[in-house]
């Protein structure tokens, strides 16, 4: 009978030369970490600093001006914003969810089409924005529908933009419903629908919410594909329906921070200011809904 011969002074060698090299990668980690955020505060603190010399209520009811851009606003660019959320909002996420509670509730993922849609959602998911911006300018802008560089055309791009990532978070969702929820609303009569309507969706609410604030967020922070449907960089006038001209915070920022006179990049730190706080509002109401409404199965 053979015996096994033990070396605990060898194991004890290498646990500590484990326990080092751990020890050093996640120091360079935190290093890493540090660096990152010493340069995020860094660019917060200038945006802060200079953009609070200009951050008043004339940023928000004043139009864009090249002649007095000391008084100058961005009215036009936030009520466009809003317009071009607000229709992203409306296409996207009636059309996200229901693609997502379609491929997981009722589609057959042995059946190649369903397999080929989720490996589509997937790859779009990490397109580049500039391609739906093309995509939007070849088919909505121009081509087939035709309706020109306004409102619609950018919540068309966004809506593309943020469609798969919609899918994906409510499928998400969906996912941590337990399935003896469902089994047990089907053991009691209830069909796939109203199974699916009044158990697992009401149970969802809170991920499909923070998903959806979390795509829109994006959504607004973009200029890429706006720029290309025709979010046209100077607009004095605020948009008034979804076939009105218009322009948003990104385009306007990225319109002004060239500028050589230092009024206009005063201007620019007062709107990226104002873009910061709109999303961190949107995010922290996004953690708000998970928090308050999660469940704990």
């Amino acid at each position: 009978m053979s015996t096994t011969t033990r070396n605990p002074a060898g194991a004890l060698r290498s646990g500590r030369r484990g326990s080092t090299s751990s020890t050093i990668f996640a120091a360079v980690l935190w290093a890493c970490l540090a660096i990152i955020c010493a340069f995020l505060f860094f660019i917060l603190a200038v945006i802060i600093q200079k953009g609070l010399a200009r951050f008043d209520l004339d940023l928000v009811t004043r139009q864009p001006s090249k002649i007095h851009p000391e008084t100058a606003g961005v009215a036009s660019a936030l009520y466009g914003t809003l317009w071009v959320s607000g229709l992203t909002a409306l296409i996207a996420l009636p059309l996200g969810i229901g693609a997502a509670v379609y491929l997981e509730e009722y589609a057959d993922p042995r059946a190649w089409w369903n397999r080929l849609i989720e490996l589509n959602i997937q790859n779009l998911a990490a397109v580049p924005t500039v391609i739906y911006g093309i995509l939007t300018l070849a088919f909505v802008v121009r081509g087939p529908l035709s309706v020109g560089a306004v409102v619609l055309a950018g919540g068309v791009a966004l809506s593309l933009l943020i469609l798969p990532v919609v899918i994906i978070t409510t499928r998400e969702a969906l996912r941590s419903v337990p399935s003896e929820i469902r089994s047990g609303s089907l053991a009691l009569g209830a069909t796939l629908w109203q199974t699916t309507w009044r158990q697992t969706l009401p149970a969802a609410v809170p991920g499909i919410a923070t998903g959806s604030i979390l795509a829109l967020s994006r959504a607004i922070g973009e200029a890429a594909p706006l720029i290309l449907v025709g979010a046209t960089t100077f607009i004095t006038f605020n948009p008034d329906g979804i076939f009105s001209r218009y322009t948003t915070l990104p385009v306007q920022i990225y319109n002004l921070v060239p500028q050589d006179r230092q009024e206009f990049r005063d201007l620019a730190y007062a709107a990226i200011l104002l873009l910061i706080i709109v999303l961190l509002a949107m995010n922290a109401l996004a953690i708000w809904l998970r928090n308050r409404y999660q469940r704990r199965w």
